[in-house]
């Protein structure tokens, strides 16, 4: 089947037969993937996109459909994804992102409408994949505070993952069409810095080998160029001795009876690099540039056996190296990975690495968990949940910023491993570099938290003890033991970070809990009224610059309660001698801490397209009340601030991180008080103070929190702080406020 497309000036005559030409291919990769149904239908909408040119331009300057064909194909052909990726690699550009209006004459599908015709499945990935677009539309930097978020995005479904990598090698294979320098080397820097480390970790190495040779192509074209020609050069030569080393080989492996191919495969141009840039030498000392793969045709029950033959074989001919012999056979990687590596003396007294899978291996090794969909589902592999998982702990957790959590993902995809073992057999793959503390955590929060060492091979290590390969770990612990902020300093493992610090801020929290009721229980016992705003005040005298710090001491009896009872009662009573002398000099009130955030999830407010209900909280910035013209902002920990519209955050916020702005808009009735701070300037009178509150104390449902005054040179001007209801009860108090003799402004404060 072929589709027709009837849009002249749309396509080009060349574009137009690249189009069904790389359709067809499509189809016959599908290979029966799609319903008859299925395919009518996206057949129906490309056609609808064609006629009313409604595919969004590339940034790589072609065609917008040509981009999606290839990308799809690749999905297709190379990772191995079929029906719902494949549909939502075609229709994501063209499909409405939730909630969005279309108030244009383009041609838009809705997500309910996807889901209708195709599935749930199908709508999952597409979400996925429009949210990741949008932060790329606002041109979201990887090292950005939204990186994660993106990151969030990717970890909610590998299959979204999968397209995304694709979608980058089609572009790097693209790239070419692409004028502007700047964009080129934009995009090979983000490939190489995140996505070629993804496809690492996801057993991709075919896709991360090319991704990171187009990457060098772009950032560093002359150490590429000088590559590639050396490469050129000895090309002849490596081939000659790769025939040389396999004739032999092959025959052995004949005579076995084994079914196999085997080849030479010389490195990536990347990883020649970094050889060279570790290695601190030049090209002509790197002795690995190729290496050579047998790949058995081995049935299900005997791989592993006969990939221990072959590797017997060879190991008979030629001298091994038993320091780089590497099975993944026994103990897989993380991301999939089996096959047994060795390294020999070949002819002429050179080093050649083997490497020795079954055909099944390969696949993996080259597709990596997209395989899997074709041997066991992907579902079943416990490395890529466990990893996910661990993504979105990282993400989720409020103990990290952008910047540990983006030194973490990148730490995590290129990690190497090593294997350690319970006292009981059970096996556990931690990064190289891994303490005895962070294979306590891995096990379970609770023994982290009271691990005090370890016993390998029956022999005591301290909980810094740098864990390897093979190394059977008992974990002593003891119920005394909790988390020190030192441990930090060596823990390895994200998990274990996350945790510790977790654990810490927990205690922090319960110790000045205990502090708090330890000084009220204090107060009340000596029969002193406690006053918050008083106490406030001599914590903020005292140096603290939190009171969890303040309650944490008193709980640990470094600060003693009945010091700070006598401290505090002659602070009280000096505050009692103030208001005196503030009445006849003006002189300043000492005002209390800022008004605390108000939140809510009752519906005062309408969030979005009419929702109600969402927790919120008002700016400390700006202190909306109800009345004010307002909006709503998704900070990056996933909850919603109200700012006002005048808020001096506000011009910054829309221009930086527009996509993250919601309407908001006022409902019901004014039923909560709120905080409002007014700026006054006048004569320095002697009642003036006084007159002030007299009319404060006459409002109805206004309260006064603080009076904060200064005089100079016969001017007074301060802030008053007052409880209030909404804009119009706010005006009609600022009215009343400029009636006061001596009084020249009233404004309200934007902090």
């Amino acid at each position: 089947m072929t589709m027709n497309v009837h849009t002249p000036g749309f396509f080009t005559p060349e574009e137009k037969k690249q189009y069904v030409s790389l359709y067809k291919k499509l189809l016959v990769s599908l290979d029966g993937a799609y319903s008859e149904k299925e395919l009518a239908e996206v057949k129906k909408i490309l056609r609808k996109a064609l006629e009313q040119k409604a595919c969004p331009t590339t940034e790589i300057e072609i065609h917008p459909l040509l981009q999606q064909l290839y990308t799809a194909l690749i999905v297709s052909e190379e990772i191995g994804l079929k029906r719902a990726s494949v549909i939502a690699v075609l229709l994501y550009s063209l499909t409405e992102p939730a909630g969005a209006v279309n108030h244009s004459s383009t041609f838009r599908l809705k997500l309910k409408e996807v889901r209708k015709v195709f599935g749930e499945d199908v709508e999952t990935i597409i979400k996925g994949l429009a949210n990741t677009n949008q932060l790329y539309q606002k041109d979201v930097a990887i090292d950005s505070e939204n990186f994660p978020k993106l990151l969030l995005v990717l970890a909610q479904d590998v299959r979204v993952i999968l397209i995304l990598i694709t979608d980058r090698l089609c572009k790097m294979r693209l790239l070419r069409h692409a004028q502007d320098e700047k964009l080129r080397i934009k995009i090979a820097k983000e490939v190489s810095s995140l996505y070629a480390p993804l496809a690492h970790k996801l057993g991709l190495y075919s896709i991360k080998s090319e991704l990171e040779d187009t990457s060098l192509k772009y950032t560093e074209r002359v150490i590429y160029n000088n590559i590639a020609k050396k490469l050129n050069e000895t090309k002849q030569s490596r081939e000659e001795y790769i025939a040389k080393f396999i004739e032999p080989v092959s025959g052995k492996l004949k005579q076995a009876g084994l079914n196999f191919e085997i080849k030479g495969r010389t490195k990536s141009i990347a990883s020649i690099w970094n050889k060279i840039k570790k290695q601190k030498t030049d090209f002509e000392n790197i002795y690995d540039l190729f290496a050579i793969r047998v790949i058995l045709d081995s049935d299900p029950d005997k791989e592993k056996s006969e990939c221990w033959q072959v590797y017997s074989i060879i190991t008979d001919m030629y001298q091994p190296n038993p320091k780089r012999l590497k099975d993944w056979l026994s103990i897989p990687k993380s991301n999939g990975y089996e096959s047994l590596h060795t390294t020999v003396m070949g002819p002429e007294g050179k080093w050649v690495e083997v490497q020795i899978r079954s055909r099944r291996m390969d696949e993996i090794a080259e597709r990596g968990f997209a395989a899997h969909w074709k041997y066991k589902g992907v579902k079943s592999e416990s490395g890529l949940d466990d990893w996910l998982t661990n993504v979105r702990e990282i993400l989720e957790s409020q103990e990290s910023s952008p910047e540990e959590v983006m030194t973490d993902f990148k730490l995590d995809l290129y990690e190497k491993e090593i294997y350690v073992f319970t006292p009981k057999g059970d096996l556990y793959k931690l990064p190289q570099g891994s303490t005895v503390l962070d294979f306590a955590y891995a096990i379970h929060s609770d023994i982290g938290n009271h691990c005090v060492g370890g016993k390998i091979n029956g022999k005591n290590v301290p909980i810094r003890y740098l864990l390897k390969s093979s190394d059977q770990v008992t974990i002593l612990t003891s119920p005394n033991q909790v988390p020190k902020r030192d441990w930090l300093n060596f823990v390895r493992t994200s998990k274990a970070r996350i945790k510790i610090k977790q654990t810490i801020k927990e205690l922090e929290s319960k110790s000045s809990e205990y502090g708090r009721e330890l000084i009220g229980r204090r107060f009340k016992n000596k029969k002193i009224e406690l006053e918050e705003s008083i106490l406030m005040r001599l914590i903020k005298k005292l140096g603290y610059k939190n009171i969890t710090e303040f309650y944490a001491d008193i709980s640990s009896e470094k600060r003693d309660v009945n010091e700070v009872i006598d401290q505090y009662q002659e602070l009280e009573r000096k505050e009692k001698e103030l208001p005196e002398t503030i009445e006849r000099t003006a002189e300043a009130f000492m005002s209390p801490d800022p008004a605390k955030e108000i939140s809510s999830n009752e519906d005062t407010l309408v969030i979005g397209d009419d929702i109600k209900g969402l927790d919120y909280k008002l700016a400390k910035c700006c202190h909306p009340i109800y009345g004010d013209e307002i909006f709503g902002f998704v900070s990056s920990q996933g909850g919603i601030k109200i700012h006002r519209s005048d808020c001096k955050n506000a011009p910054a916020l829309i221009s930086r991180f527009g996509y993250r702005v919601v309407k908001a808009k006022w409902a019901g009735k004014a039923e909560t008080r709120y905080p409002v701070t007014l700026h006054v300037v006048g004569h320095d009178d002697i009642g003036i103070v006084t007159n002030i509150s007299s009319i404060i104390s006459k409002e109805k449902n206004i309260s006064l929190r603080s009076i904060e005054v200064n005089s100079s040179d016969g001017l007074f001007q301060g802030n008053i702080t007052v409880f209030i209801s909404d804009t119009s009860q706010l005006k009609h108090f600022i009215n009343m406020i400029r009636t006061v003799k001596g009084v020249k402004l009233v404004e309200r404060i934007n902090f």
